[in-house]
């Protein structure tokens, strides 16, 4: 039986050690840690948001990344759809449902039992799973050989990679295999925090007043980039799904800032009107005339405005610069990783037939909501398909 080794045994490295071995391939998966899916249990405590429910046409623009081919997510979601995952957890037995968000969650909202059943399942189709073992060093030829850091070593006629982004360290995606893959010569795109908060110098006075504060119902531009929802005030700056959305726009500018609308459902000359004759105490009485929210109305507070239309100006485009986004080893996912062009279409390196990669380790990133699990689903799919099919050359 042709003998696969599936490094990581996060979301993508499972899915894939499921596939593989549905399609006749022994396989192992290694970790570097003592138990797998140790991520997965991370998002089960925000309920485990599995995919989501959006149309295909627009689900499939979530994804980004440089350099990515033409039409490549179409092809990946379109083979495991978000219809497809809600199918494969119902056949654990696990029911999912979809919120008015449209996110879709397991029914009882926790990742630890459709964890247990799912590695049940594998260890059923005869997964072999060797904890603590951490890869080190890999031997890029037929048979491959890994060398593991408590000293083992293994043989085997092909190896899919799923070991992460940098992104939850403490999980085991640290991202040190960049270090050997250079060593091996393939190119990659350094390892950047996506989906995360980015930092503003509040002036100290404010912070008690801010910390902890929701902006709601939001307009958020940065650059021609537009992202609807909500932000969180913070002691060192923002956090929340709209500046997750915008993330790879402000890594690209020169001088990062978001510009916000905080009443994206009324023009300029509307707001002007609300105020009627006002005259004076314009922030005290826009407050109550425009129902600002206290967060709104603090933010606003660090300015001074000689008249209704300039502060009706202020509330429909209040620009907040910002220093850096948040360390990569408290995000939730990472950017960056290895290089589009470094593979094929059966997400095999092109320098290493027999050498399949998935999840986070490619250069791609998508919002949450369920894209981030979905794509690991997805290109783990494919590429333990693509794998399986490499390997009937042993057979």
């Amino acid at each position: 039986m042709p003998r696969l080794s599936i490094i990581g045994g996060g979301p993508a490295g499972l899915r894939a050690a499921e596939v593989a071995s549905q399609r006749g391939a022994e396989v192992t998966l290694y970790d570097a840690k003592p138990s797998v899916g140790r991520k997965f249990l991370v998002a089960g405590k925000g309920g485990l948001n599995l995919t989501h429910g959006e149309a295909m046409e627009k689900f499939v623009t979530r994804y980004s990344g440089p350099d990515q081919p033409n039409g490549f997510w179409e092809q990946l979601i379109g083979s495991f759809s978000p219809a497809d995952l809600r199918q494969w957890a119902a056949d654990l037995g696990v029911e999912t449902f979809q919120a008015t968000s449209g996110r879709v969650y397991p029914k009882a909202l926790k990742a630890a039992p459709l964890l247990r059943r799912w590695i049940a399942r594998l260890k059923e189709q005869g997964v072999r799973f060797e904890m603590n073992h951490r890869l080190i060093q890999l031997e890029p030829r037929t048979p491959f050989t890994l060398r593991f850091e408590n000293g083992n070593t293994h043989e085997s006629d092909a190896v899919l990679l799923a070991m992460g982004g940098a992104s939850w360290p403490q999980t085991g995606s640290d991202g040190k295999w960049m270090e050997w893959f250079t060593q091996l010569g393939i190119g990659t795109h350094p390892l950047a925090s996506a989906n995360c908060g980015w930092e503003h110098n509040w002036p100290e006075e404010i912070i008690p007043i801010i910390e902890g504060q929701p902006l709601k119902n939001l307009h958020v531009r940065a650059g021609d980039h537009l992202a609807i929802g909500e932000l969180m005030l913070t002691r060192y700056g923002l956090e929340g799904g709209a500046i997750y959305q915008l993330g790879a726009t402000l890594r690209a500018m020169e001088s990062p800032a978001i510009a916000i609308d905080f009443k994206p459902t009324f023009s300029h000359e509307q707001l002007v009107a609300k105020m009627e004759s006002v005259k004076r105490d314009l922030l005290k009485e826009a407050r109550v005339r425009w129902k600002l929210g206290d967060a709104a109305h603090a933010l606003l507070s660090l300015r001074s405005y000689p008249d209704i239309t300039t502060l009706a100006s202020e509330v429909k485009h209040h620009i907040i610069p910002l220093t850096r986004p948040r360390p990569i080893d408290e995000v939730i996912s990472s950017a960056g990783g290895v290089c589009w062009n470094e593979i094929d279409g059966n997400l095999m390196l092109r320098k290493f037939p027999g050498l399949f990669v998935a999840g986070e380790m490619i250069d791609w990133e998508a919002p949450t909501g369920g894209y981030l699990m979905q794509g690991c689903f997805a290109s783990a799919t494919h590429a333990a398909t693509s794998a399986s099919d490499w390997l009937k050359q042993f057979a």
